[in-house]
């Protein structure tokens, strides 16, 4: 997040595909809903519109093998009633992922499946892939809305998954030429192989699986499993002390300084305030090392040229390294690293021992 985040034009298809989610899970929980209830007919009825049940069914029923999603939604309508209820409150818990951002957050989010159900319950396994699948397949193949989130037959018109990464890329694009690098805008650094990451992980909260609030491009390296992953981004299901890309952002709450004693760059705060947040985002990401990491390969390179260039003296180089500050762009890579680290070299006692 030490770029600006926004919400895209598609966003609003996703919105859209998200109350048909909690739309067809609360149908599915409720009391006078079997299995044998779930049909084309009953879908086209309570999902919003003939266009919204007419591709449910389509989805659920065009499944085979190990997906088979008309028998998990069947699965589901088939649960007892105390399942039922539990199921229910934990999806009215989950779809008001606003509110937990809020000053005053009015509950906890849910972060065990309901009814004690364990990760491998097959009850909470089916409703699992349910809601995945429209991600997974859903979204991948086309969801029923334009992007203004109207439903539509129209398959030129239906969002999918590329379009959704090819508007956030180029929305959050700093330098609009073409074939200008882009940046991450978690890390700040090259935006190479961007992968959809779910803040939220999809495994946990599948029920978020399409949130426009949920989703968000970002670099290979910040979605690996040794940084980002599928890591928690909250704290016993509280975000008082996490920060979040849409609802609750980090950029200019970020501070970078160059310690002398551990020869590594300190991710500090702007405001006491948001001391915490930004000591859990450094961790989730592993921005210090990573940061640190760049910084000192950059200082290798700067050193190199100058041996090349045999720019030895302090003058000289106090020159190369001003012209080098003034020469950074915020429309590429690594600049704030970069220009910590010119403003670090330019110190006149760091500068007198990079001339030595």
């Amino acid at each position: 997040m030490l770029k600006p985040i926004h919400r895209v034009a598609c966003s609003l298809a996703l919105a859209a595909c998200q109350q048909m989610m909690r739309r067809l899970a609360l149908w599915l929980c409720d009391l006078q809903v079997s299995g044998v209830s779930v049909t084309q007919a009953n879908l086209r009825a309570n999902m919003g519109s003939a266009i919204e049940g007419d591709w449910l069914w389509h989805l659920l029923a065009g499944s085979t093998g190990t997906k088979a999603l008309l028998g998990k939604a069947r699965r589901i309508a088939d649960l007892p009633p105390a399942d039922k209820t539990g199921l229910h409150q934990w999806i009215q818990a989950v779809s008001v992922l606003a509110q937990h951002f809020g000053p005053t957050p009015t509950a906890t989010l849910p972060v065990n499946p309901p009814n004690g159900w364990g990760s491998r319950d097959d009850r909470w396994a089916a409703f699992k892939a349910l809601m995945v699948a429209f991600y997974e397949d859903g979204l991948r193949n086309g969801l029923p809305y334009a992007a203004n989130g109207a439903p539509t037959t129209n398959a030129a018109l239906r969002v999918r998954y590329d379009q959704f990464v090819q508007e956030f890329r180029a929305a959050h694009r700093l330098d609009p030429f073409p074939d200008a690098r882009e940046v991450c805008v978690l890390c700040g650094g090259p935006l190479v192989l961007p992968a959809v990451d779910h803040w939220l992980a999809k495994t946990a909260f599948p029920l978020l699986a399409v949130c426009a609030d949920n989703l968000l491009p970002i670099c290979g390296e910040c979605n690996s499993t040794q940084n980002k992953g599928q890591k928690g981004v909250h704290t016993g299901g509280t975000f008082t002390d996490w920060f979040h890309p849409y609802l609750r952002h980090a950029n200019g709450a970020i501070r970078l300084h160059y310690d002398d004693v551990t020869l590594s760059i300190r991710v500090d705060s702007a405001t006491p305030a948001d001391a915490v947040k930004v000591q859990n985002l450094d961790g989730l990401l592993n921005l210090g090392q990573r940061w640190t990491r760049e910084f000192k390969a950059e200082y290798r390179r700067l050193q190199r040229e100058a041996q090349r260039r045999h720019i030895g003296n302090v003058q000289a180089l106090q020159q190369r390294l001003m012209e080098y500050r003034r020469d950074l762009s915020a429309a590429e890579p690594h600049y704030e690293i970069h220009a910590l680290l010119a403003e670090t070299l330019l110190a006149p006692a760091r500068l007198q021992a990079f001339a030595q």
